[in-house]
Order: structure tokens, then sequence, then C-alpha cells
């Protein structure tokens, strides 16, 4: 049992950059002393172990997607709150990661039928154009290089505008937006200018999709967003609001994964030069490496339920309407699930992590980052022979409690 001073420490210590910047040991302590832990601070319960965090994916009857990150007004006043009507009606719209059953369903199958592993399979060949032209372009001039800035953040964004469509220069404005509406994400209770960031964002990029979709309708092309609003048109399968929310979700999601997956595995293998030289030597481990890299760095660390009918959990009652954070990087390290949790290990075996998430919830987006992962990660180790670390400490960028990403990896090569 915690003392209220040990509570008054683990809830202060939740919302701290240190946290931000190693958040391992302190979900350790969960795991053995709390591992289903009510946090004030984050005005969530906080769940790290494997077996419960997956429980959470699973019994969706319980653990809700719907209305999980409309929730974090609910503190607010009701005068306050009244001022967050775009942020409320843009949440309460199903979409593909905030809906369940039987619309999660008509949802996922409609987007992954569209979206095949046949066809993300065909576009290696201009990925790897991609990662070449930006490699190409990083060691034009001598000196250190910053992979996140010149490789991890352009290629998925990159990518994910010739999927949809978009015009290569509009890639820049969908960054901001991305990180405005990701700013208040991984909080229940974040404090009101970083909801009204999230709710600009949330405003712009709705408007500009539905100029996009609007265009689309007019005339149609071959790109998946047109392919989405084809299907919208038959037979009402997919609603316009529904269409605008899942958009929403494919161009913060899809790029934000690839771009932390690419730099933090990179930073991993420089980090351990044994695995780096065991990768180099034999690059048919790239597809074990790459599990590992997202077990032991996940992209996304946590992300909420809403508790949709009573529930225990961990040997604690969750009332209705409560929120679960999920802590994938605590459930990805754990002891019970993962041997040697903390070992980052290429070569790792019955590597089941849940860093793409699991069941129903498994994102539809995975197979495209485990094409543009492996291409860019060998690039880099086949075009780099002397990589190694120009600082010795992460530069993890602290501003997305729900991003684990880098904001820097500067490098000599």
């Amino acid at each position: 049992m915690l003392t209220p001073v040990a509570r008054s420490e683990i809830d202060a210590a939740l919302i701290s950059d240190e946290f931000q910047h190693n958040p391992y040991p302190l979900m350790a302590r969960l795991q053995d002393e709390a591992p289903v832990y009510w946090s004030e601070s984050i005005g969530a319960w906080i769940v790290t172990r494997y077996d419960d965090v997956q429980t959470t994916f699973k019994v969706t009857r319980q653990f809700s997607n719907e209305g999980r990150l409309g929730k974090a007004v609910d503190y607010l006043p009701a005068a306050e709150r009244a001022r967050f009507g775009a942020f409320e009606q843009h949440y309460a719209t199903k979409s593909l990661i905030h809906s369940d059953p039987p619309d999660h369903t008509r949802l996922r199958g409609l987007v992954t039928k569209a979206f095949t592993p046949r066809v993300i399979e065909g576009m290696k060949p201009r990925i790897q154009a991609i990662i070449d032209e930006l490699l190409d372009q990083a060691l034009a001039h001598s000196g250190p290089v910053d992979l996140i800035g010149a490789l991890a953040a352009p290629l998925p964004a990159t990518v994910l505008a010739e999927i949809m469509g978009v015009a290569q220069a509009d890639t820049q404005l969908f960054k901001g937006w991305a990180d405005d509406i990701l700013s208040f994400q991984g909080l229940n209770r974040p404090p009101v200018p970083i909801l009204e960031r999230a709710q600009r964002g949330i405003v712009a990029l709705r408007a500009y999709l539905t100029e996009l979709i609007a265009e689309r309708r007019r005339r149609p092309g071959s790109d998946f967003l047109s392919q989405l609003v084809a299907a919208e048109s038959e037979g009402e399968r997919l609603s316009t609001a529904e269409l605008i929310s899942t958009c929403v979700t494919f161009f913060i999601a899809g790029h934000e994964t690839t771009l932390s997956l690419v730099g933090n595995g990179l930073l991993a293998l420089l980090q351990h030069p044994a695995q780096l030289a065991q990768l180099r030597a034999d690059p048919r481990l790239m597809p074990s490496a790459i599990e590992e890299m997202l077990r032991y760095e996940s992209p996304v660390p946590r992300q909420p339920r809403r508790v949709a009918e009573p529930a225990v959990l961990g040997g604690q009652a969750l009332p209705t309407n409560a929120i679960v954070m999920q802590f994938l990087h605590g459930a990805n390290r754990d002891p019970r699930q993962f041997p040697d949790p903390h070992t980052f290990d290429i070569r790792r075996a019955n590597n089941r992590h849940m860093a793409f998430g699991f069941g129903i919830h498994f994102c539809v987006g995975a197979p495209l980052a485990r094409v543009e992962a492996p291409l860019a990660v060998a690039a880099v180790l086949r075009r780099m022979p002397q990589l190694r670390l120009v600082n010795a400490r992460a530069d993890w960028d602290i501003s997305k409690p729900n991003s684990r990403l880098l904001h820097s990896l500067w490098v000599e090569h």
C-alpha cells in the first residue's frame, strides 16, 4: 500500500520533465507496488503491467474507445467548457480510433479494403527513392547530420502526402497541426492553453480536409483519399463527419509513429554498439531488430480508454466514465512478459510487444511503418559506415506526453 507521501511523490514525478526523459524506473516501481494506480495529476488510472494493458485492449465492452479523448475537457466549469465546442464535437464523431464494434468493424473494413498489404508492398520502390533523395541532400555537405530533421521527420510526411494526394508544399502545415492536436493527449486534465492549442489545430485541419474532400468529389484521383470519398458515396457507408475524423487520424498517426520508430530505433542502435555491429554483419536480423526497437522505445507511450461500465482491473474497482491510461512503454518492458526487459536485444524471440496496440485496435498503419522503417535504417547503415553519436545524451522532445520521440539525433558519419 502506497502512503499518501509516496502517492504525492509519484503524482509529481508522472508530470515531470525527468519522467519524460526516462520513464522506466518509475514504471517499474508502479508495476511492483501499484500496477493499477489512480493519478490525480494525470486524472486517470495508470496501467503499467502487460496483462492488464492487454485486457484493456481486448475487453472493449468495458474499456471503450468512444469518448475517450473528448473527456479531457470534463473537468472544466460549464462556462469554460463551452468554449471548446469544436474540440468536443470532433472527438464525439466516430472514426477509426474513436469507435467500438459494430461501428469500428465497419470503418476498419472500409479503410483496410483500400489500404491493403499488397498496396503497401507496391509502394516500396517509391519509399526507397524518397529515402535516397533525403539522404542525398543530407550527405551533400560535410559535417554532422541530424537524422530526425534530415530523414525521420520528412520521410513519413512525404510518403503520407503521396498516399493521400496532398501537395508536398503542405506537409509542414500538417506537421504543425499534428503537434497542436497531440499536445493535450496523454493527460486527462490538460491546462486550458494546451486545450486551446489543440482546438485551433483541429479546426484548421478539419477546414483543410473539408476543402480537399470537396475537390476529390469534383475530380477524383487514384489516391487513398479519393477511394475513401468514393466509398462514402456508395450506400453511405462512411458519413462526411466520419470521413473527416478518420482522415485527421491518418494524417497525425501516420506521420508521428514512423518518425518515432526510425529515430528511436537508430538511437537504440547507436547506444548499443554491439547490437549495431550484429545488424551490420547480418542484415537478415532487420525484421527482429525493428520489432525490438518498437518494444524498447515504443513510439506511442500511452493511450486512454474510457470505462464504459464498472470494471475491476488489478484488484482496483474502476467506476463508469473513468479514464484508464494504458502505459504501453511500461507494458513493453514488463519483466513478467519479457525476460531482461531493459536490455536492447535485436535477436529477442517471442517479442509480442504492444507498440501498435492489440486485437481489433491494432494499428491499421503498422504495415506501412514496418515497410518504411527497415528501408530507412538499412539505408543509413549502408551510406554512413562510420555512424556515431555526436552527443551522448538523447535529445528527447518532451512537449507531448503521448509521444516518445526525439527532437534531434545528430550523428557523425
